[in-house]
């Protein structure tokens, strides 16, 4: 079987090995829990489409999907911002850069107590299993 060498699926390939890197921890009460709270497309605020998660940094940055790194967005603003740093995409797109961080800081708080009770405690380490100290040279 020859192996498909279309843009888009070396682009899908990335994508796939990119997302196998990262673990990725957001639920589905919690993104259940973001659109409640932003109410539509975090960016533009339209509430007429079907929204998507979009990270704020995202994967090809070393960003993950997890609760605090997560907005809901329409599928435009998406699309547009791409893997491009928010701050900057929303200025060249003249929204509100400050309004946005503001609400995203109140929401990310708010709901970031709201689950962290649900969170997985991490394992204990055993002090066997450490890295020794680095020799003082």
């Amino acid at each position: 079987m020859a192996a498909n060498r279309s843009r888009a699926a070396t682009y899908a390939r990335r994508r796939q090995r990119r997302m196998a890197r990262v673990a990725h921890d957001l639920t589905d009460a919690q993104w259940a829990a973001l659109t409640e709270a932003w109410r539509g497309c975090a960016y533009c605020g339209a509430t007429d489409r079907p929204l998507q998660r979009d990270c704020i940094l995202p994967i090809s940055r070393g960003g993950r999907y997890t609760l605090p790194n997560v907005v809901p967005a329409c599928g435009s603003c998406n699309a547009s911002k791409c893997n491009d740093e928010v701050a900057g995409w929303l200025r060249r797109k003249h929204l509100d850069e400050r309004a946005f961080l503001l609400r995203h800081l109140e929401i990310r708080d708010a709901l970031v107590a709201r689950f962290a009770d649900a969170a997985p405690t991490p394992d204990p380490v055993d002090p066997a299993d450490a890295p020794d100290p680095p020799d003082p040279a």
